[in-house]
């Protein structure tokens, strides 16, 4: 077969950053050329409010797959050996190998295309579906049990109080717990993004300045007690615009030594209260959906990567 990634694939090359529609679009059916159907799969993502990224990746990577199968093979055709023979490609025959990561994700492009197919019924079964991801093998973090949890925010509480009273590590260990926000998040979060005029129901919104990004700004919920223990920090500390004036790696030296102070051998890391809170809330019963946004990722990265891995850490007891 010749190489898909120097061939001109429905007017573009398969890595040209542009996410115009394919083709003139119409409802599927099962006789739509792979071409049409995602084309119309385009506009549905644009329907959806996916962000320029989310759309560009899924954009190429069915092109990609058009391209290996016959761009007019019509889309109520297409098998699960089809998919299965497409993974192999580009796994062991493409010149161009593709990560682990890499071929996650393109199937996951495959997953929410077919799923979308089947879901508004223009195909019948959906040959997606049984298609098996192959999970790359990157260490899970290191996620806290319920106990641990308790035992972390007891220790951080009680250094509110103590000889030399410090509110930033229970303020540092609680919101993370609570919200689940990245470390950058954290870092940059502003005073001005933090509401507690109700201080039973405090929030904040999650900025960023890059207009790429907005997909990504969300609200969340805080800790119950957090309008108290801001107050307290505030107090100690007299934040001028950053709620924590100080690096990034400075904080993680807050969370290590807590970590320490609270006995755990493994230590406490951003990443691991991330997913702590993540299989926290996986377990409590919280949609998938609604995680996804709360944490502000985008469907290809949820699907293919952060939730596995979640799914995969809430077999341990917490």
């Amino acid at each position: 077969m010749p190489r898909a990634e120097q061939l001109s694939l429905f007017g573009l090359k398969v890595d040209d950053a542009s996410v115009a529609p394919l083709a003139e679009t119409r409802e599927p059916t099962a006789h739509t050329s792979l071409v049409a159907a995602v084309g119309a799969f385009h506009d549905e993502m644009i329907r959806r409010g996916l962000s320029q990224h989310t759309i560009k990746a899924f954009a190429l990577d069915l092109k990609l797959f058009a391209r290996f199968l016959g761009a007019e093979r019509q889309i109520g055709f297409v098998s699960s050996r089809d998919i299965h023979n497409y993974m192999h490609w580009l796994k062991h025959e493409r010149e161009i190998k593709s990560s682990l990561k890499s071929l996650e994700r393109r199937l996951t492009t495959l997953k929410v295309f077919f799923k979308w197919l089947s879901d508004s019924q223009a195909i019948g079964a959906d040959p997606a579906a049984p298609v098996l991801h192959e999970h790359s093998t990157d260490p899970l973090p290191k996620i806290l049990n319920r106990d641990q949890v308790t035992g972390l925010l007891s220790v951080a509480k009680q250094a509110m109080t103590g000889e030399k009273p410090d509110a930033r590590p229970y303020l540092l260990a609680s919101l993370l717990l609570h919200t689940g926000m990245k470390k950058s998040e954290v870092a940059g979060l502003l005073l001005e993004h933090i509401d507690v005029s109700d201080p039973r129901a405090p929030t904040l919104w999650v900025r960023y300045g890059n207009p790429r990004y907005a997909r990504k700004e969300r609200r969340l919920t805080l800790p119950k007690d957090f309008a108290e223990t801001l107050l307290t920090f505030r107090a100690q500390y007299r934040p001028t615009q950053r709620l924590l004036e100080c690096s990034a790696r400075n904080l993680e030296y807050v969370l290590t030594n807590l970590g320490k102070q609270a006995g755990l051998s493994e230590g406490v890391s951003f990443e691991g209260l991330r997913m702590t809170a993540a299989v926290r809330d996986y377990k409590s019963g919280m949609t998938t959906e609604t995680m996804r946004k709360k944490y502000g990722l985008s469907e290809i990265t949820w699907n293919s990567e952060t939730l596995p891995r979640i799914k995969h850490l809430a077999e341990a007891p917490l």
